[in-house]
């Protein structure tokens, strides 16, 4: 079966296809996801006013999900992490040009221009009118780093098609009026890990909706199929969806390398203290080469 061609979408409305910049194996579709992390309720639809750039991705295989081999019978809890992640922000709608509700989390990622965000692509589905736009180390009230405006998405044809669990990811571009600087030049940006192995270590920061401050929490993760991770941690409620899993990587000070966000399975989970992520892979990778062409040198 060939490739579709990506189609992206502007917020003018004008709609090109680009050449897909990877090639990868058919995908077969995963089971629907189900309710997810997002605020408000996790069957609600964020509404913005952004016309979502669809890009063709095919990749490996989805598997039957089964549980974590190795769980750890001790669950830990979150801190408060103000100021712990200048990389890591909430997702807000907007009303009035004020801000007005976060619902989901997201994180700078390294690119040439500078302006990339991710989060997972349950967040940012089926937008209907008001802006949504990124604040990057926001915590109770302040927007140390500004308010940058999301001009355009790119999520997998995957997702797009049928909510498969495995391209629970999206890009995000970003830019705010006025400013010459890029977000990544304020925040720093995280690396992305393709196809990193698990049982390491992670740190994972996210807003939950009853916050205005993010939170953290470091446990091992967990192989929960070979599509997908597992964290577990007390305390990721609704609105922790897109916070990113952050490995420490060997002689870096930055934020570190993101190698999932929540979302994928369950769109993240229906318990608080249990969290999942697809895992990166092959469709992720294409997907990344994909964004940075997109927002341009």
């Amino acid at each position: 079966m060939p490739a579709e061609q990506p189609v992206v979408r502007d917020v003018s409305g004008t709609s090109r296809s680009v050449s897909d910049p990877g090639a990868s194996s058919p995908r077969a579709r995963g089971r629907r996801a189900g309710r997810g992390r997002m605020s408000h309720g996790r069957s609600l639809v964020i509404r913005a006013a952004l016309v979502t750039s669809v890009v063709a991705v095919l990749g490996v295989v989805g598997l039957t999900l089964t549980p974590a081999l190795g769980k750890s019978t001790r669950t830990p809890s979150p801190r408060l992490a103000i100021g712990q992640s200048a990389a890591v922000g909430a997702l807000f709608t907007t009303s009035g040009g004020q801000l007005a509700t976060h619902f989901c989390t997201a994180s700078v990622v390294a690119s040439p221009s500078g302006d990339l965000v991710l989060t997972a692509a349950h967040c940012v589905s089926g937008h209907q009118s008001g802006p949504i736009v990124f604040v990057p180390g926001y915590a109770n009230g302040q927007t140390p780093f500004g308010i940058w405006t999301v001009t355009k998405i790119i999520v997998d044809q995957n997702w797009q098609s049928s909510s498969n669990p495995d391209d629970d990811f999206a890009f995000l571009i970003v830019r705010r009026a006025g400013s010459s600087a890029t977000v990544q030049s304020l925040t720093g940006a995280e690396s992305v890990g393709i196809d990193e192995p698990t049982g390491g270590p992670v740190t994972v920061v996210a807003y939950p909706d009853g916050l205005n401050t993010p939170i953290s929490c470091d446990n091992n993760s967990l192989s929960y199929s070979p599509t997908q991770l597992e964290f577990d941690c007390n305390g990721y409620t609704d609105g922790t969806s897109g916070g990113p899993f952050l490995i420490s990587t060997p002689g870096s000070d930055g934020p570190g390398m993101v190698i999932g966000v929540i979302g994928g399975y369950e769109q993240g989970g229906l318990t608080p203290s249990v969290s999942y992520a697809a895992r990166f892979g092959p469709s992720m990778a294409v997907l990344y080469r994909t964004a940075i062409a997109e927002a341009g040198p």
